[in-house]
C-alpha cells in the first residue's frame, strides 16, 4: 500500500511547515486528491491516524477535496470527464486524449495553533 508512504510524505511536510511557523498543532490539514493520481483516498485517511502519532498533527483533522478527471480531446476539440481506465473519447472514440486535470496530489492548506 503506498498511500502510508504518501500519507507519512504529508505529515512530515505539513509538520516542517507548522514548526517554521512556531505552530504549538496542527488543527486540520487539507489535501487535494484526483480521481487519476493512483491514490486511493480511503486509505490514506485510514494511515494518517497512524502517522500522526507523535507529531504536532497528533489529533488534528484531515479534509480530503477529491479532484474529478479531465481530459482534452484533440479529435474533436471538446473536454471531457474521464475516469482512471479511459482510454479513449467518451464523446468520439479518438483515442487523442491529454489530461488536464484529476492527477494532483497536494498538501493544500493547514490549519494552526
Amino acid at each position: 500500500m503506498h498511500e502510508l508512504g504518501i500519507t507519512q510524505s504529508l505529515v512530515e511536510i505539513a509538520e516542517r511547515a507548522a514548526s517554521e511557523q512556531g505552530a504549538q498543532r496542527v488543527l486540520t490539514l487539507t489535501v487535494e486528491i484526483g480521481e487519476l493520481a493512483g491514490v486511493v483516498p480511503d486509505a490514506v485517511a485510514f494511515c494518517f491516524e497512524a502517522c500522526v502519532h507523535g507529531t504536532l498533527l497528533e489529533g488534528s483533522q484531515l479534509l480530503i477535496r477529491s479532484i474529478p478527471g479531465r481530459a482534452h480531446c484533440a479529435g474533436c476539440a471538446t473536454e471531457v470527464a474521464v475516469e482512471p481506465m479511459t482510454i479513449a473519447c467518451p464523446a468520439c472514440g479518438s483515442f487523442a486524449l491529454e489530461r488536464r486535470q484529476g492527477e494532483e496530489l497536494r498538501l493544500l492548506e493547514l490549519e494552526i495553533e
